[in-house]
């Protein structure tokens, strides 16, 4: 079927959105059709504000909001800010809503690094932030432990494997995960307390 210019614009702009496909992007293209005036409105100024105020922390690369009122001018986020944090522990995560998962269940005080995606197995291309990672353990030698909090998938046991072989040079100790993550898990999505024991019980 050929949709009006406008429509189908949208609905291949929807469509690089992670796990949606067109016909789930038309369906958010027909629902902002019937939506009142003031929600669409209220859309088109929070993507504005996104792209506007947030902003990538220079440690972490986590996400956090500057508003005018902000006294952060650092370019760090709350947490790499935060001088109660340990500075000798660094948690490696995929991606944000890792960092997030962890950080809910209050039990690890140290810094983070988000790779902002993993290596995949059977291509040679590596869209990690590999090169970043290794110069935030030599400009900081007080980190003595570096702990992958990669994901129970394919993808994240072969992260973990490459990250294991490309941060050989430094000496430092390296430690993972327990297993109480199911195989195939995200962390995102798992408990808790399953989350919590993986992180007590990492080796």
């Amino acid at each position: 079927m050929n949709y009006p210019p406008s429509i189908q614009k949208l609905i291949d702009l929807f469509s690089k959105f992670p796990t949606v496909g067109p016909k789930t992007a038309a369906r958010f293209v027909f629902h902002l059709l019937k939506a009142e005036q003031k929600d669409a409105n209220e859309l088109i100024h929070s993507i504005s504000n996104l792209k506007k105020n947030i902003k990538t922390c220079s440690f972490c690369f986590k996400s956090f909001e500057l508003t005018p009122t902000s006294k952060n001018k650092t370019g760090f986020c709350e947490i790499c800010s935060d001088d109660s944090r340990s500075k000798n522990q660094l948690c490696i995560v995929e991606k944000e809503t890792d960092l997030a998962a962890i950080e809910k269940i209050k039990k690890y005080r140290g810094k983070y690094f988000v790779l902002g995606g993993t290596v995949l197995p059977l291509k040679k291309e590596k869209k990690i932030r590999i090169k970043e990672l290794k110069k935030t353990i030599k400009q900081n030698p007080e980190i003595k432990e570096i702990i992958f909090a990669t994901n129970s998938t394919s993808e994240g046991e072969a992260t973990a494997l490459y990250l294991e072989r490309e941060l050989k040079e430094f000496n430092k100790k390296i430690t993972r995960l327990a297993r109480g993550l199911p195989v195939g898990g995200e962390l995102e999505y798992a408990d808790e307390e399953t989350l919590k024991s993986a992180l007590e019980q990492r080796k």
